[in-house]
């Protein structure tokens, strides 16, 4: 384990060698401590934006939740991640077509700051500070139990350890969660307050039972009410809303991770074969404010190890001041519009405040098996993370790591490089006038600036159950969202013959079973314009395919490293789609649910079902799923049996979540219209 040293991170990184720095995960041992019972419906874990919309329905629909999350902050990707510049499309935008409680959080975020955009970026029309949005997120959740009568329980610095398994004499056939145990972990007395080492430095105490001279430990054992409301096949719901689907590990559940092999159903992955180490990078963000003076920018003592994958990536971007503003979380005064490349910007002014989050920056993209954050299957039981007590979290510590590392060296980069690995020489300049923010009351609540956990792109995935038209698991997969043109002759070359022709029957629509006889040649049929539509849709999503590639070699920050051959094909415009309910529902286990990026999609589509939105409206359809199913005593699995129009249970939560204003599609996307380009 780490040992706590009372300095400050700059410091400790500096001074730590990497050898040191980390600890191969071990079997923990026995809870010796007291053990707190706490009684509720729905077990959320994890509260990124998934897991507080799923709080949010479910407390709106009466219910007692608790709630969990390694960190202290509500909110995921804007609050305890820094990502908070919302992604959003400009249609979808433009029509606020988004679920009831996101529509409310943009609300509060424009009324807690008298506008939505207190930081006039360019990514987005909302950016603002991620303590403010830990705040606006928390106040709302409990402005829902206030009105729909539920109860929250909110547990932060709290992660599950183990789950005991079992089967339930009236519940289906498969096992469901009988209780969560968790560790919740505090600072021990005399110490420094949480959130003054970075992850990496705690995350392995925090998976262990016994106190150590850092944390305080307390565990909590989570289970379903003594005497529910309602009798039926589960007295409780468990929902995954973690961002690396930790309990998908944990309880072992079919997942993939990272590459799918190519097929016609993921023409354009960069892999024949799976590759589970190649996921898209994860990113610690951090808030760097602009001073009247130049600063002291004192280069840490690992600095050269990263600064060959530093770069401004594209000649269009590179400019400062153009970077600067993309995802700048607070202006302080008004300026002068201007212009690089053609876009539009307000000038940076002395007290504004920059979030950072950049492919060729503070991402850190591993794709080994030597240094992939995410660990698999078989490396989870070569950890003993699969054997009874040994769940560590599932992540490589290492690597996280070098991920704080990698951020850092980023800021000095920004304000001090002048080489740039993409562009060459002569394109960067340094910038002295900034100071990383740092303190418990900084914009990332950190003594050391840095996010409190990294930007997570993707995670484990489960495999969805079979069904009828998907005999080997459910999965949404590229063909089912993409705009691309598959007649592109990279696909006739890279696809088999038969591959191919199975593409463009899929994409054919009616006309597919006279493409697969042969009655009709690949390229004669007329190719469906839309996505595909579920008939257990549930929610929505709007986002291109948007990739940050793992790269090639180990380390990340090789000098010449280059990204993953290939991985890019994947991305490009994707047309507005649904989130079907299929793909929450894991195999064997009956009363778990997964909300947000774990659920079952393939490598490429994760990369557009991951953004902010999504994952509410992911979240939105999982609260209101686990309080219906609660409500009428069944299980989660039983919404999607059989044919979707004959399923009553299926039918009423579809009424429900239209009445409470959370879509399940987009106007004007029927199966009678096969033209859907005025989504954007």
């Amino acid at each position: 384990m780490f040992k706590f040293i009372s300095k400050d991170f700059w410091q400790k990184l500096i001074s730590i060698p990497l050898a040191m720095a980390v600890t191969s995960p071990a079997v923990a041992a026995t809870p010796n401590n007291p053990v707190q019972i706490e009684e509720c419906e729905i077990l959320v874990v994890g509260a990124g934006l998934a897991g507080a919309a799923t709080a949010y329905e479910a407390l709106l629909m009466g219910k007692t939740v608790c709630l969990t999350d390694i960190t202290d902050w509500v909110g995921g990707q804007i609050s305890s991640q820094g990502t908070s510049a919302l992604d959003e499309r400009s249609t979808q935008r433009k029509e606020l077509f988004f679920p009831r409680g996101y529509l409310e959080l943009r609300n509060n975020i424009e009324k807690f700051y008298g506008k939505l955009n207190p930081g006039q970026c360019w990514v987005s029309d909302s950016c603002f500070l991620p303590k403010d949005a830990d705040k606006i997120l928390e106040n709302q959740l409990k402005d829902a139990a206030k009105r729909g009568k539920g109860k929250l329980k909110w547990f932060p610095n709290t992660v599950i350890k183990d789950l005991k398994m079992g089967t339930v004499a009236n519940g289906g056939a498969g096992k469901q969660i009988m209780e969560a145990i968790a560790i919740q972990h505090e600072a021990q007395p005399n110490t420094p307050p949480l959130n003054t080492e970075p992850l990496s430095q705690i995350i392995e105490d925090a998976y262990t039972y016994k106190d150590s001279a850092r944390l305080k430990k307390k565990v909590i054992k989570f289970t379903p009410p003594k005497n529910p409301k309602t009798k039926g096949k589960t007295n409780w719901i468990v929902v995954e809303a973690t961002e690396t689907g930790e309990l998908i590990g944990l309880t072992d559940v079919p997942y993939r991770l990272g590459i799918d092999p190519r097929s016609e159903l993921e023409p354009s992955s960069s892999s024949a074969t799976q590759d589970p180490y190649c996921t898209q990078g994860f990113t610690y963000t951090f808030a760097m404010q602009q001073t009247a003076e130049p600063q002291p920018q004192p280069e840490p003592s690992f600095y050269k190890q990263y600064e060959a994958s530093y770069s401004y990536e594209l000649e269009r971007l590179a400019d400062f001041d153009l970077v600067y503003t993309y995802r700048r979380i607070w202006k302080a005064e008004d300026s002068e519009t201007t212009t690089f490349k053609g876009i539009s910007f307000t000038k940076p002014t002395t007290g504004d405040i920059s979030m950072q989050n950049w492919t060729w920056g503070n991402d850190y993209r591993p794709g080994t098996s030597k240094d992939n954050l995410i660990y698999t299957r078989e490396q989870l039981q070569k950890t003993g993370q699969l054997t009874p007590g040994g769940w560590m979290g599932g992540l490589r510590t290492e690597t996280l790591f070098k991920g704080e590392q990698n951020a850092l060296g980023f800021y000095h980069w920004l304000v001090a490089g002048t080489t740039d690995s993409q562009l060459g020489n002569g394109v960067k300049k340094p910038n002295p006038n900034q100071k990383l923010l740092k303190g418990l009351d900084s914009p990332m609540g950190t003594m050391h600036g840095l996010s409190k956990y990294p930007y997570m792109r993707e995670g484990r995935r489960i495999i969805g159950r079979p069904n009828y038209a998907h005999p080997n698991g459910f999965m949404v997969n590229e063909i089912d969202i993409s705009r691309r043109n598959y007649r592109d002759e990279y696909y006739k070359k890279t696809l088999t013959p038969d591959q191919y022709r199975r593409l463009q029957a899929l994409l054919s629509g009616l006309e597919g079973f006279s493409v697969l006889s042969g009655e009709i040649a690949p390229d004669e049929v007329k190719n469906r314009t839309r996505s595909t539509i579920y008939p257990d849709s549930v929610g929505i999503g709007h986002y291109a395919i948007d990739f940050h590639p793992c790269m090639t070699q180990s380390p990340h920050e090789k000098p010449g490293n280059t990204e993953r051959k290939g991985e890019r094909r994947g991305q490009g415009q994707a047309y507005p789609f649904q989130i079907p309910l299929s793909a929450m529902i894991p195999q064997k286990i009956d009363n778990m649910l997964v909300a947000g990026k774990s659920i079952a999609t393939s490598h490429i589509a994760a990369a557009a079902y991951r953004v902010h939105s999504f994952e509410w409206s992911s979240g939105a359809a999982v609260g209101t799923t686990a309080s219906l199913a609660l409500q009428k005593g069944i299980l989660p699995y039983e919404f999607t049996e059989g044919f979707a129009f004959k399923n009553k249970n299926l039918q009423e939560l579809k009424v429900i979540l239209d009445k409470n204003n959370n879509p399940t599609k987009f106007p004007n996307t029927s199966i009678f219209n096969d033209n859907w380009d005025d989504w954007r």
